[in-house]
C-alpha cells in the first residue's frame, strides 16, 4: 500500500483516536519474534497504533484488564495463526473477544493466508518482508473501510 494512503489514514485516525489502531492476537511462543513483532513495528510505522503484548503493557498492568479494554477499544483485530495458537487459553479468550465485540471480520482471511503464504510457509526461508507488508495492507484498507462506512452513518 502506497504511504500516501497511510498518511491519509493516519489524519482520520488522529482525530477520533482510540487506545489502540490494531490488536494483535497471537501465540507468543510460536510468533511473538517473528511476524507478530514485524506486523507491530511495520504498523508503528506508518504511524498506526497497535497493540502488542509485550511492546505495549508496562511491569504492574493487569492483563486481562488491559488486554480486554485494548480488544473492547480497537478498531480492528488482527489475529496470527500458528500451529500452537489453539492450545493457549489466552489466545481463545482473546479471539472469543473479537467476536463478542463485533470486530471486522476477514471472512476470507484464512482462505488468502493460505494462498499468500502458502500452509508450508518456511519461516527460516521465507520472505517476512512480503508478509508484513500484505497483511499491513489489508489493515489500512479495512481502516479506511471502517472510517467511510462511520462517515455515511453520520
Amino acid at each position: 500500500m502506497h504511504r500516501a494512503s497511510a498518511m491519509m489514514l493516519q489524519r482520520r485516525i488522529m482525530s477520533s483516536r482510540q487506545s489502540c489502531d490494531v490488536f494483535i492476537n497471537h501465540r507468543g511462543i510460536d510468533t511473538k519474534r517473528t511476524v507478530a513483532t514485524l506486523l507491530y513495528d511495520h504498523l508503528t510505522m506508518l504511524n498506526m497504533r497497535p497493540f502488542l503484548d509485550n511492546k505495549t503493557m508496562k511491569p504492574g498492568d493487569k492483563l486481562f484488564d488491559k488486554i480486554d479494554s485494548a480488544i473492547r477499544g480497537c478498531k480492528i483485530g488482527v489475529a496470527v495463526f500458528s500451529p500452537h495458537y489453539c492450545e493457549s487459553y489466552f489466545c481463545l479468550h482473546e479471539l472469543a473477544l473479537f467476536m463478542e465485540s463485533n470486530k471486522k471480520r476477514f471472512n476470507r482471511a484464512l482462505e488468502e493466508a493460505k494462498y499468500t503464504v502458502g500452509l508450508s510457509f518456511d519461516s527460516l526461508k521465507g520472505n517476512w518482508s512480503e508478509v508484513v507488508t500484505s497483511a499491513s495492507d489489508i489493515v489500512i484498507k479495512s481502516l479506511i473501510e471502517l472510517e467511510n462506512e462511520r462517515k455515511v452513518r453520520q
